[in-house]
């Protein structure tokens, strides 16, 4: 299936030119498929400006936490004054002065608390809206990327952004941002203080600033690198987690665990390497700023011992000076650790600002027409495509199918069968040429409207978690109990159904995993056809059934055929040869067209398939059917179920 596994029907999944959409001009991709020219800085404008959008609506509260952030920076800083005042009361013996300042620090201390308590419920209440609206939007996008993009970037990856860097910016978007706005604030406050208690101290203070701006710049250096290895290392085991437990069940029939578990530790393994000399980093850091605070306190002790035995300063305000200057480097100390959030925060906002800024290959075109109903003619003017430049996959398709009418494709893997319905879908543009529907150009219809109108059925049926009766309208959500089981019984589903636990309120597990493979695809029939579609394909829809089952669906086909514009991809006999028509597809091109009978005596390659099918069949010891029904030959059919 290659708009749904990630490969086209003649092999090619289209790498290298999809990323041109999401970086333009470049070439490069990262290890996740995404670029990582600006991931780790530590502030990016355009990420800031991008997303305050989201921070909008609550600007309100954003600002009540901010006036919160303020006030306990100031609330915190203004503590040293007040201790100096309690001792120099002390050293005076003076029991008023005392009294004063004591009542001053409670008060102090329950200010700073009353909005410490309004800022962390306001980022609560922020972050979480935040969380929801990011969340929402990114999935809302990625529903609507094309299906080259899936072609291209792995689940895992792609989740990855959903889930850690969304959340990632929520932390930088709220508490980050605020934390920093406190940290600065209390920065310029001790500068403040500092220089109040005595300018000269404050002096020696500032000339350590400049090994502590070296120091940072140095680790800065060195840290980005690190942090952006170890985004990259966190998204690749998502996907590959993600890869074997969709895999598993061919992991388990091919006794792959521990091969793969061999792998997964090999790359967890650079995870932990990534993640072991992040923190290295950052670990390293934190000691050198300490070093550095402890010359600046050395200075002032020294200094400022000098100038108390001289009678230039007095006690108090010594002590006061010593704890303002703790306070002066503790935001410092604080911001070297909101640098990795910073750069973890940044370089998710890139990922997700990457995926909202990817448009999808084509967008319904200014002039489109919502189409009400449609009679169901489908027109290939003389259509061509390829998904890698200079590698066709179809070439000069012309053809012509009226309403009602079924059409089968047949022809060798890779000669484009899956393609062409792809096409009709408009799941890919053409390359050159047009396809029209009722006359209009299928880029000119909306896609919603064309979709409404279109019916799919897939050779791997898809079941998403809830009751049967919800997947069965899942393309109709308005749809009737009674519709519902309407179109059950029209594929021959209702009996079984019935005899599920809850019949149609029984929970389905992921992907339907609590039915047979058979029981899933005529869940899926049923799905396709009560969304009433005028165009119905059918990939490979018969071909995950056993024979009994696939006599019940023959039978439904009969009926369900009738009236719609059909595009039928089978490799059984008994569906082709019911076809009104049968196009032959060789390497993207069509070579022959007629009925079973038309081709037969054509005695051209379908009759040559035809007969290769049944001597084959035949020497293999069968007279028209093997035990499964689904003998499958490089000719692009097998045989009926039973001898026709």
């Amino acid at each position: 299936m290659a708009y749904w596994g990630g490969g086209a029907a003649g092999g090619w999944s289209g790498q290298g030119n999809w990323n041109n959409q999401l970086r333009p001009n470049t070439l490069r991709r990262s290890t996740d498929g995404w670029d990582d020219e600006e991931l780790g800085s530590v502030y990016n404008h355009r990420v800031v400006m991008r997303l305050s959008k989201f921070v909008a609506p609550y600007r309100g509260r954003l600002a009540l936490a901010t006036l919160g952030t303020l006030c306990v920076a100031f609330a915190t800083r203004s503590m040293p004054r007040v201790v100096e005042g309690l001792i120099a009361g002390a050293s005076n013996k003076d029991l008023s002065a005392v009294n004063f300042w004591g009542w001053v620090y409670l008060g102090l201390a329950a200010f700073g608390a009353a909005f410490y308590f309004l800022q962390l419920t306001m980022v609560g209440w922020i972050g979480h809206r935040l969380l929801l609206g990011l969340r929402r939007d990114v999935f809302a996008h990625l529903q609507k990327l094309s299906l080259r993009f899936y072609d291209n970037n792995e689940v895992g990856r792609v989740m990855s952004r959903v889930t850690s860097d969304v959340t990632s910016l929520q932390d930088l978007m709220t508490s980050g941002f605020l934390t920093i706005l406190g940290d600065i604030a209390g920065i310029g406050i001790s500068i403040g203080y500092l220089l109040y208690f005595d300018v000269r101290l404050a002096l020696v203070t500032f000339s350590v600033v400049p090994l502590l701006v070296i120091t940072m710049a140095v680790w800065q250096a060195y840290s980005r690198r690190a942090f952006t290895r170890v985004r990259q290392a966190i998204a690749v085991v998502n996907a590959n987690l993600q890869e074997n437990v969709s895999g598993v069940r061919v992991i388990q029939s091919l006794s792959r665990e521990d091969e793969n578990a061999r792998r997964f530790d090999s790359i967890n393994r650079k995870n932990l390497h990534a993640n072991v000399d992040a923190g290295r980093l950052s670990a390293a850091v934190m000691p050198a700023v300490e070093i550095i605070v402890a010359i600046a306190m050395s200075l002032v002790v020294a200094y400022g011992g000098y100038l108390v035995l001289h009678g230039h300063m007095g006690v108090p305000a010594l002590i006061g000076f010593a704890l303002q200057l703790q306070l002066f480097f503790d935001p410092v100390r604080d911001l070297v650790l909101q640098y990795t959030q910073l750069q973890r925060a940044m370089a998710g906002g890139e990922r997700v600002i990457e995926v909202l800024d990817t448009k999808p290959e084509f967008e319904d075109a200014p002039d489109a027409v919502a189409l009400d109903d449609i009679e169901g003619r489908v027109d290939f003017h003389h259509v061509s495509f390829r998904y890698v430049d200079d590698v066709p996959v179809l070439s000069d398709i012309d053809l012509h199918v009226q309403p009602g009418e079924t059409i089968a494709f047949v022809g060798q893997t890779g000669a484009g069968k899956t393609t062409l319905t792809a096409l009709i879908s408009r799941f890919y543009d053409v390359t050159e040429g047009a396809i029209e529907v009722d006359g209009i150009d299928v880029r000119k219809i909306t896609h919603a409207s064309l979709s409404r109108r279109m019916g799919l059925v897939l050779q791997e049926p898809f079941l998403f978690s809830g009751t049967v009766a919800e997947n069965i309208a899942y393309g109709r959500p308005e749809a009737t109990r009674d519709e519902i089981e309407e179109a059950a019984r029209a594929v021959g589903a209702h009996e079984f159904i019935l005899r599920l636990e809850a019949g149609y309120d029984t929970y389905l597990n992921e992907r339907g995993g609590n039915l047979s493979q058979g029981q899933r695809q005529l869940i899926s029939f049923a799905r396709a056809i009560i969304a009433r579609p005028r165009i119905l394909i059918l990939d490979e829809a018969t071909a995950s059934v056993d024979t009994q089952t696939e006599v019940i669906v023959q039978r439904a086909l009969k009926t369900l055929l009738v009236g719609r514009t059909s595009f039928v991809i089978a490799h059984r006999l008994s569906t082709i040869r019911n076809a009104d028509r049968i196009v032959v597809l060789e390497h993207g091109r069509i070579i022959e067209q007629g009925s079973h009978d038309e081709l037969l005596a054509l005695n051209g390659r379908y009759a040559n398939l035809y007969r290769m099918t049944y001597e084959q069949h035949g020497a293999a010891g069968g007279n028209g059917a093997q035990e499964d029904g689904r003998t499958s030959t490089a000719s692009g059919f097998s045989p009926a179920p039973q001898p026709i």
